[in-house]
């Protein structure tokens, strides 16, 4: 719910918001499977994916598929970057959005 809130009030035009609306749907139907059944877990994961289409969307985006592709492989840098980053210092719990 909070996620496809961030995207219908992010700042753009309707094409591009059209796009990057169907984007994350196409995305999310990818990676859902990955996230198991508990409700707290899928909405952060569908937080932090509407965050990364939004950092790689532009008021240009039009081609559903290529902003799937990238709000996907920036969501994998994110959890390769904090996943590297717990691995330096296992002490510290890695954060939920």
């Amino acid at each position: 719910m909070r996620a496809r809130q961030l995207i219908d009030g992010a700042s753009f035009g309707p094409d591009a918001l059209n796009a990057i609306g169907k984007a994350f749907d196409a995305a999310w139907e990818e990676i859902a499977p990955n996230f198991g059944n508990d409700p707290t877990d899928i909405d952060n994961a569908r937080w932090k994916l509407a965050n990364a289409l939004l950092s790689i969307a532009s008021e240009d985006s039009r081609d559903v598929e290529v902003l799937k592709k990238a709000a996907l492989q920036r969501m994998a840098l994110d959890y390769r970057h904090k996943s590297s980053a717990y691995a330096k210092n296992p002490a510290a719990k890695p954060a939920r959005s």
